[in-house]
């Protein structure tokens, strides 16, 4: 798995840290996501390498 060694134990803000390219994970650049809606937020993680984004 090449990744660029972001924390994946933490959630990120996407206006703090929009995608560096569209619908691809900044960690690994993979494009299949698994989503949720909670508090009013879309999370989004990342189904290779875990990492998560309030959208």
């Amino acid at each position: 798995m090449d990744t660029k060694n972001i924390d994946t134990s933490v959630t990120y803000e996407y206006q703090d840290f929009p995608d560096k390219q569209a619908g691809r994970c900044d960690n690994c650049g993979n494009s299949l996501f698994k989503s949720s809606v909670a508090d009013g937020k879309f999370l989004r993680e990342c189904r290779n390498c875990g990492m998560k984004k309030n959208i």
